[in-house]
C-alpha cells in the first residue's frame, strides 16, 4: 500500500505523532486527521463553541483542498463534542458548509478533548477519479 502525506500551512500543524491527512493506494481515498478549533496561524484555540465549530470546518476544508478535494468530497465525518447541548447549533453551522447528499456521520459526546477543545472532527474523503 502506498501512502502520501498531506501537509498544508493553512491548517494547524500536527501537535503529535500524526499527519494532517494521508492519501492511500490509487490516490482516491484520503483520511483527514482530527481537527480542533486551533487558528492555524497563531496555533491558539478560538473562543467559544460556535467559533470552534467554524474553525474546525475551515481547518478540515484547508486539508481537503491541499489533498486535491473539497468538503463536498467528504463521505464520512466523525464529530466529538464535550457537551451534546451544542448538537443543534453544530447542525445549523454544518448546513453552511455541506449540501445534500450529506456525508455519513457520527456525533459522540466525550469527556475531554486535546487542549481543552469543545469540538473535534475527523473525516474520510473520496476524490473523483
Amino acid at each position: 500500500m502506498k501512502k502520501q502525506t498531506i501537509q498544508t500551512p493553512d491548517a494547524p500543524q500536527a501537535i503529535g505523532t500524526y499527519s494532517q491527512a494521508i492519501r492511500v493506494d490509487g490516490g482516491e481515498t484520503v483520511y483527514l486527521s482530527g481537527q480542533i478549533g486551533l487558528d492555524p496561524f497563531t496555533m491558539l484555540m478560538v473562543d467559544g463553541i460556535e467559533a470552534q465549530i467554524q474553525q474546525v470546518f475551515l481547518n478540515l476544508k484547508a486539508v481537503a483542498v491541499a489533498s486535491g478535494g473539497d468538503l463536498a468530497d467528504i463521505v464520512k465525518l466523525n464529530i466529538y463534542l464535550t457537551d451534546l447541548v451544542h448538537f443543534a447549533r453544530l447542525n445549523e453551522i454544518m448546513a453552511g458548509y455541506f449540501s445534500q447528499p450529506y456525508p455519513a456521520r457520527a456525533a459522540v459526546g466525550v469527556a475531554a478533548l486535546p487542549r481543552g477543545a469543545l469540538v473535534e472532527m475527523d473525516a474520510v474523503m473520496v476524490l473523483q477519479g
